[in-house]
């Protein structure tokens, strides 16, 4: 059977024709012998029992008489009459003793043939017996010769079996001649027929291995049959609405939509509604074969000039892009193909990016590294957004850029299309802008901490008169007094030292990278800096910080800022709702707590100020979107706190009811 099956479709059919052909033909021929031979027996039977019965009918007479001569010139006559000289090898008549009577042997009778074919004394029907003759052999016919119920001799006729058999030979090779013209009339025609049906199919066989060559442009050719056929598709195959049957039908394709949802799809026009082209051929099956054959051409070639354009379009896109694009491989990383755009950013040549892992463009131990993104299990079709991603570039200078990934397919491959943005500007503005807010703020601090530095000034001020005094000898000094002086002296200059450094710390630029820090250390550094403010002005600075929180990954003095903030804008909301001088300082409290939550790091400021309108809740975060006097604030503080917060990956939200005060509430997550 894998022979049968790696030959040919032509002789497949032929073969399977002259198989079935030459079974049908051995069994009529078979068939046929065995009825031809069986009839021709038969016959030569039946024609040797006549002989005999003629002779035992007219020699009769000659018996009784015992006129034997006359007898043997009877059954001479009989033997020799027409064809019977080749049919009949013998004729003898025997006596009831078994003895010849006359015979037609012209040598002596052979006696050995003498009572084999013997008839019964009861049987009256003739007996046919093959008997072997002096090494030849003969079919014996005895036929009794009767007179009244009386045998009184018996008549044997010797057909020869060598021209039976003769007879037979010759209508064996006439048969078996016709079978062989039969068969050679139908090999003919089947290789004829699986010619016609195959030499189509082969010819279409080239024309695909050419579409798959990439070559779309040769003439159909099916062998000289369909010429006539062919010629006349080719010659109506013109669309009339479009003159190029290769270019897109909108009836067909559906390329062409309505105008809006609700309108109407457009109606075809009169010449298109019987379509010229997409017409079925009328035909036997190859030249309908033929003809999808020629549509699927026609729509390869179309789809084609489809994909060639949106390539070339979105090439175009992805050349001239403004900002930098990659694609790379999903699983190794490796860049497959940039943009030029990426060269100019990143100082590379464009084959020096081919092989390079995108790890090497990100800044080692940075945050914003594409390991991490989510975009490396996404389905194919997702983008993922990741800001504030620090690079590096060629000649090793870092820079910020936001980057969409998104996954696809490239080449066969599974990738991420990256596309990058440098942002490096936008930080630094935001970190001046937040700079000049923190500068701001301290001036708004200044009397506040001009106060808390005069405190221990005014005692180092006592301390160092009390010691003049005693260089200028007014007197003993105990010692431990002395002791206690210098010593409160000394504490005096940590505390405005401390003071100092608090304040340093706040006023300076943040780094670019953010450290891992306990959330309740800025905190408490707010409250150094504003705690005694809000004592002048009675206002409770109450502090519920959790211990043993996570750490997370920030900034410390961007998050004073942020803190800062939310404190002024509480004591701003208590001072509205309340004043200072007539109200319980227990009204008048704000309070900080900070605690876990959901595996996060959570801060809350609650105030008991004067509270939101619900309306106004959604828009506090906006830039220079502010509820206080004109003159009082520029609407920059919660903006830049809460661009702050999410550059942590943090989340702020806000609780307020009018006259209950106002919560925020930052979220942040744990650093890795």
């Amino acid at each position: 059977m894998k022979r049968y099956r790696n030959i040919s479709l032509k002789n497949k059919i032929f073969l399977s024709i002259l198989g079935v052909i030459m079974v049908i033909s051995v069994i009529i021929a078979l068939l046929a012998r065995w009825i031809l031979l069986s009839s021709l027996t038969s016959e030569l039977e039946h024609r040797g029992v006549a002989i005999a019965q003629s002779v035992a009918d007219r020699g009769s007479g000659y018996v009784l008489d015992g006129d034997f001569p006359s007898l043997t010139a009877l059954i001479f006559d009989v033997s020799m009459l027409g064809e019977r000289r080749d049919l009949v090898s013998y004729i003898y008549v025997a006596g009831p003793e078994v003895d010849v009577l006359a015979h037609t042997f012209i040598r002596p009778f052979p006696r050995e043939i003498l009572g084999t074919n013997l008839l019964a004394e009861e049987v009256q029907a003739p007996s046919v017996r093959p008997i072997l003759m002096g090494g030849e052999t003969a079919l014996d016919i005895a036929v009794p010769v009767l007179e009244g119920i009386y045998r009184i001799a018996t008549v044997h006729v010797g057909l020869n079996q060598r021209h039976i058999d003769n007879l037979v030979s010759k209508l064996r090779i006439t048969f078996l001649g016709f079978i062989t013209l039969v068969i050679v009339i139908i090999f003919w025609i089947s290789h004829r027929i699986s010619g016609y049906i195959t030499l189509p199919v082969t010819k279409l066989i080239k024309m695909s291995d050419e579409i798959s060559k990439g070559n779309l442009n040769f003439k159909l050719d099916l062998g000289k049959q369909y010429e006539d056929l062919l010629v006349d598709q080719e010659s109506g195959e013109r669309c009339p609405a479009y003159h190029n049957s290769d270019l897109p039908c909108w009836h067909v394709d559906k390329t062409m939509g309505p105008v809006s949802e609700d309108a109407p799809r457009p109606k075809k026009p009169p010449y298109c509604r019987e379509c010229v082209i997409r017409h079925k051929q009328i035909g036997d099956e190859v030249l309908q074969l033929a003809d999808s054959f020629t549509y699927m051409v026609r729509s390869i070639k179309l789809y084609r000039n489809r994909l060639n354009e949106s390539e070339a379009k979105y090439r175009s896109l992805f050349d001239a892009g403004p900002d930098p694009i990659f694609v790379i491989e999903r699983s190794s990383l490796d860049i497959l193909d940039v943009n030029p755009r990426a060269s100019e950013l990143y100082g590379y040549g464009l084959q020096e990016f081919h092989g390079k892992s995108f790890l090497d463009l990100e800044a080692e131990g940075e945050m914003g590294t594409l390991k991490s993104f989510e975009a490396l299990t996404a389905d194919n079709g997702g983008s993922v957004f990741y800001p504030k991603a620090i690079h590096r570039k060629a000649d090793g200078q870092t820079f910020f850029v936001n980057m969409h990934a998104s996954a696809t397919a490239y080449g066969g491959h599974e990738a991420l299309i990256v596309s990058t943005t440098d942002i490096t500007d936008i930080i630094e503005k935001d970190a001046q802008l937040i700079q000049a807010s923190k500068m701001t703020t301290l001036g708004e601090m200044s009397a506040g901490i001009a106060h808390e530095l005069n405190q221990p000034l005014n005692a180092i001020k006592m301390g160092s008169d009390f010691l003049s005094m005693i260089v200028g000898g007014e007197g003993e000094v105990p010692e431990d007094q002395l002791e206690q002086v210098t010593g409160q002296m000394s504490e005096q200059v940590d505390r405005a030292t401390e003071i100092i450094n608090t304040l340093r710390q706040f006023g300076r630029m943040s780094d670019l990278t953010p450290e891992k820090l306990d959330i309740n250390d800025p905190v408490r550094a707010i409250q150094k800096i504003i705690g005694r403010q809000m004592e002048l002005q009675s206002i409770a600075l109450k502090l519920d910080l959790g211990q043993d929180l996570k750490q997370i990954q920030a900034h410390g003095n961007r998050l004073q800022q942020v803190f800062f903030n939310l404190v002024s804008n509480a004591r701003d909301a208590i001072n509205v709702w309340s004043d200072p001088e007539d109200s319980d300082p227990r009204e008048r409290q704000i309070t900080i707590r900070t605690f876990e939550e959901d595996g996060r790091v959570a801060i809350a400021v609650s105030d008991t100020g004067v509270g939101i309108d619900q309306t106004q809740v959604d828009k506090i975060f906006e830039p220079f979107f502010t509820t206080k006097e004109t003159g009082k604030g520029m609407g920059l503080g919660l903006a830049i706190s809460y661009g702050i917060v999410k550059d942590y990956g943090g989340e702020i939200s806000v609780t307020s009811k009018i006259g209950a005060g106002t919560t925020f509430k930052l979220m942040f997550p744990p650093a890795a």
